[in-house]
């Protein structure tokens, strides 16, 4: 390859760990202990307004006169705490604030999330007694599932997949290094779910677990490495850039770094594409989204965020 990835001075290194979500993403409960993720608006009550007894009138009116001065302040300051409040509200974007987020943001629907049971006695990824960062539920329940509306990919049904299925995601010449690294290396189960949304964007997550924690950090460092060389790049993508409008994803313990296709021209040929590698204990996540024109940011963040959290 010969364009080499155009970004910041900063990003020439590995790029930094996304810190926190944009999009209010659903907070996901264990399955034996379901919730509502629904959060509600914010009950804004001022404070009620201590008003002392009038005293008893006098022949002078000057207290009369004060007493009113008294209640117009007070009038003028509730009127003022009421304004500042709902100028904050209408100020704000609607989904800055939580609980009135609306569908016109460009998010999908995806259905209620819940962690998947774990064998008995078996702790979390990230739990005291999981050193190795382990991740015990079965993989394929970890796999974000297809947003309302879309079509399910009939060859990536959220079931278990050959590594073929990812190699099928990079070009040509960079599957057979990639195949004989992963044979040396100990990779134990693929996971795979894929889909397409009317508004023609095809999204694919892959699941790649290792036997160790180490083994899929030294996966990603080779994957980072070769990325920042303009290799190992999506099938029909030339050159990358970092896309930072995912960089304030944030879920405790996972990191999760996304590119996004680079063209002089804005001309993206079949469709521009989006990726990006989540790194979660022994657990590889690879969210890859193309679209034809140009690959929407909203669904893309989404996406990433709930994916990140079901492996966190």
């Amino acid at each position: 390859m010969t364009e080499q990835i155009r970004t910041t001075e900063q990003a020439q290194a590995e790029p930094e760990q996304i810190q926190a979500e944009p999009i209010q993403a659903e907070q996901i409960q264990p399955e034996a202990e379901p919730e509502s993720t629904q959060v509600e608006a914010a009950q804004i009550q001022p404070e009620p307004i201590q008003v002392e007894p009038e005293p008893k009138p006098r022949k002078s009116r000057k207290p009369l006169l004060w007493g009113i001065v008294r209640w117009t302040a007070a009038v003028l300051v509730c009127g003022g705490v009421g304004a500042g409040t709902a100028m904050g509200i209408t100020a704000a974007e609607r989904t800055d604030v939580p609980g009135l987020a609306t569908e016109s943001d460009g998010r999908w629907e995806y259905p209620k999330l819940t962690l998947p049971a774990l064998p008995e006695g078996a702790p979390r990824p990230f739990t005291d007694g999981n050193d190795g960062e382990i991740h015990h539920a079965d993989l394929r329940r970890l796999l974000l599932p297809a947003p309302a509306g879309a079509t399910v990919d009939q060859k990536l049904k959220g079931g278990w997949a050959g590594f073929d299925s990812y190699l099928e995601l990079l070009k040509e010449e960079d599957r057979a290094p990639v195949k004989e690294y992963v044979a040396e290396s100990t990779l134990r189960h693929v996971a795979a779910r894929g889909w397409t949304t009317p508004d023609g964007t095809t999204t694919r997550i892959h699941l790649l677990r290792f036997s160790s924690v180490a083994f899929a950090e030294a996966f990603k460092d080779d994957i980072m490495r070769d990325v920042s060389q303009s290799e190992r790049l999506p099938l029909g993508v030339e050159a990358a850039k970092i896309d930072m409008s995912a960089k304030d994803i944030e879920v405790p313990a996972v990191s999760a770094y996304a590119y996004t296709e680079d063209a002089e021209d804005g001309e993206y040929g079949t469709g521009q594409t989006r990726w990006a590698y989540i790194q979660a204990g022994d657990t590889f996540g690879v969210v890859t989204q193309t679209r034809k024109g140009e690959a929407l940011t909203v669904p893309f963040q989404q996406t990433v965020a709930l994916q990140a959290q079901l492996l966190g």
